[in-house]
């Protein structure tokens, strides 16, 4: 669902990420990127105003730490105020509320269309498995027959219990009954579906109201389906008027929707979205994550897949000796190298990987180039085609001793040449270091990557 926005607002941020210092005029243009990519993402005006206002105040004028760049503290900047944007102030709003003598009782409601059916039977199997709860699903809805037909299959599907009803009663009297039966039954969680309406709708919100005074629900949550757009404010905003909203659940956040209302909704209407769904699966949801949702946004996700697959793959006493080279007084020569190469060989699709990165069109093609798998791989045949004389001292191989490598390996003098020039290159990176600190160097090489991880 934020797929345009991250590659606009990433797109934007690169513009500061090597900048030696913030002033108002070097992010203004970076602001003004911003403020129309949310506005194209359908954020709210007043949200987007609010939003820039907050990140200019928190950046100009502002100390730094050392270990970052101040691009990267913008970027830092900019994370921490799309999180505020869509977070509560208490840390256990996002989180559903069982804390009530038991049945706790959801009672989910909504416009026509929104899923919310759907979400019933997800939401039962999602407390079933997150709280370990004895859970019974009802419907309030006697106008549409097929939902009360719906309901009881996704309660097969989840393997919890379904409430049966004589179709002939009114929706309020199901509701008293349901909740008799769960507490007579023991049940810990009692999900409540109702009819879905047009919240311009007053009788069938009088009808919604009573339901709710009659069970008493500890947690009244509307669906709303991310696709409606800034709509989704006023019907917010109507349904509250009748029932405390407690949280929101929106649904379809794996669809094409533009992803603004998930920006818009806590600022517009002081109500936290509390769950997403996200694909047809009867398990597809999960709670709405703000910090995990700015990621995306900054296009960090891809950061985290890539730094954990890496991971997964080097190995540590390689690592080992990398270290050691580069911490004590001895020459890095190619035996060093080719530990690093192999090591990256071990990765796999290098171009794979960069295409993953964000901003991954600012890496220069010299540098895409010579991480080429293919090119790595070449490198390490020539190296072994070496005496070991030639890996310890790389400045004896001359014209004759290329010729016989170059024999050796199949490859050309030419092939030797180029690897000998990127071993001289990563020689040079091992003095920086060795002189001035590998904090210094992973900070310079970091500018490559804007959307640092914080």
């Amino acid at each position: 669902m934020f797929y345009n926005l991250a590659k606009k607002i990433s797109k934007s941020i690169f513009n500061i990420s090597n900048k030696g210092k913030i002033t108002e005029s070097n992010i203004q243009k970076t602001l003004r990127n911003i403020r129309t990519a949310l506005l194209e993402a359908d954020v709210a005006l007043k949200v987007v105003k609010k939003f820039i206002l907050d990140i200019k105040n928190d950046a100009i004028g502002k100390t730094f730490n050392n270990s970052f760049t101040p691009g990267q503290e913008f970027i830092k900047i900019v994370k921490k105020q799309l999180i505020c944007t869509m977070s509560s102030n208490e840390k256990n709003d996002h989180v559903l509320n069982m804390s009530t003598e038991p049945p706790a009782v959801f009672l989910l409601v909504g416009a026509q269309g929104m899923g919310k059916t759907t979400t019933v039977g997800k939401l039962a199997l999602f407390i079933k498995k997150e709280k370990k709860k004895k859970i019974l699903i009802a419907s309030t809805d006697i106008y549409r027959p097929a939902a009360i037909e719906q309901l009881e299959t996704l309660s097969k599907q989840a393997s919890v219990d379904f409430f049966p009803f004589c179709k002939k009663k009114d929706s309020i009297l199901i509701a008293k009954e349901a909740l008799k039966y769960a507490k007579v039954n023991f049940y810990d969680v009692l999900l409540l579906d109702t009819v879905g309406i047009m919240y311009s709708n007053i009788h069938m919100m009088h009808l919604i109201q009573s339901i709710s005074n009659v069970v008493n629900p500890i947690e009244i949550l509307l669906v709303i389906d991310a696709m409606v757009g800034q709509d989704a404010i006023n019907m917010i905003e109507q349904f509250n008027t009748y029932l405390p909203i407690s949280g929101i659940i929106l649904t379809k956040i794996d669809s094409d929707a533009r992803g603004g209302i998930a920006l818009s909704i806590k600022y517009s209407t002081g109500k936290i979205i509390k769950l997403v769904g996200t694909g047809e699966k009867i398990y597809d949801i999960k709670y709405f994550q703000p910090k995990k949702i700015a990621e995306r946004i900054l296009g960090m996700e891809n950061v985290l897949s890539v730094i954990q697959e890496i991971e997964n793959k080097i190995d540590r006493s390689s690592i080992k000796k990398i270290k050691k080279t580069f911490s004590n007084k001895t020459e890095f020569n190619l035996y060093d190298f080719l530990i690093q190469l192999k090591q990256i060989n071990k990765i796999g699709n290098i171009e794979n990987i960069l295409e993953r990165l964000p901003n991954n069109k600012i890496i220069p093609n010299d540098v895409k180039s010579n991480l080429n798998s293919k090119l790595l791989k070449k490198f390490v045949s020539i190296i072994n085609s070496m005496t070991k004389k030639e890996r310890l001292f790389p400045n004896i191989i001359k014209g004759s001793r290329k010729r016989r490598i170059a024999l050796g390996s199949g490859f050309k003098v030419q092939d030797i040449n180029n690897m000998l020039k990127q071993f001289e290159n990563v020689k040079r990176l091992v003095k920086s270091v060795k002189k001035t600190g590998i904090s210094n160097i992973i900070k310079n090489i970091s500018n490559f990557f804007p959307n640092k991880l914080f």
